[in-house]
């Protein structure tokens, strides 16, 4: 698949992940779907994490968690991955 194809196949199913019941997913789903489509998304060439004593800061770790995990894949694999979770979840409740 080209890389054109693959981005609007991506961006579809970007607006399609907005039809999915946010309550539905399971929060490690979410936190996959979060590092796929960062990683996807992202043009930075590495991850940085910045401290903070922000009452966010655990949410925040389990996010760069996430990323950090699907940081080996390449911006293309992300975006396949991405894509085949969104219509799995979209199919299993039948959207």
């Amino acid at each position: 698949m080209n890389s054109e194809a693959l981005n609007i196949l991506f961006d579809e199913a970007f607006e399609n992940a907005n039809k999915i019941p946010k309550e539905s997913v399971p929060p490690n789903v979410q936190l996959v779907l979060y590092g796929l489509y960062k990683h996807a998304t992202s043009t930075r060439p590495s991850l940085t994490i910045e401290a903070s004593q922000d009452s966010n800061d655990l949410k925040n770790a389990f996010k760069m968690n996430a990323w950090m995990q699907v940081n080996h894949l390449t911006i293309d694999e992300a975006k396949e991955q991405y894509i085949e979770l969104i219509n799995s979840l979209l199919k299993e409740r039948k959207l």
